[in-house]
């Protein structure tokens, strides 16, 4: 794993560094839902990555510890995403940052849907949801 060269000895700063632009999160994003993707499946998000930038956070996540990846077993032109146990860990910060879209914009309905769950009992939703993408 590469290290990386830090700004700062502050915490905030270290981890931006590694995960904090919008599209590596909109990366890690993608792969908590799904579980598992291909560079294909990224390039089909709302958002509308480019592939040079979607190539060079894949390499950065992987590279630091986020996501590793594996042969597809359908296809040997594919690689198949996956979070390890650190990426797995940003899922308190990712429900964070919903919960708190979810107080300050106008979320669709589904969205808000998907988040009274959450708000029910967050550390209880957490737990499951780590548990899930564990497997």
């Amino acid at each position: 794993m590469k290290k990386s060269k830090k700004r700062s000895d502050c915490p905030i700063s270290c981890s931006l560094d590694i995960w904090g632009d919008k599209w590596s999160l909109i990366i890690v994003r993608d792969l908590m839902f799904a579980k598992q993707c291909t560079y294909g499946d990224f390039l089909k998000s709302e958002e509308k990555i480019a592939t040079n930038i979607l190539a060079s956070r894949l390499h950065s996540l992987e590279e630091n510890g986020i996501i590793s990846k594996s042969e597809h077993p359908d296809s040997k032109a594919k690689v198949l995403y996956r979070l390890t146990q650190k990426g797995i860990d940003l899922l308190p910060i990712m429900v964070e940052i919903n919960l708190w879209a979810d107080k300050y914009y106008d979320l669709p309905a589904t969205r808000k849907e998907e988040l009274k769950e959450v708000k029910k009992d967050k550390e209880k939703y957490i737990k499951l949801a780590v548990k899930e993408l564990g497997n």
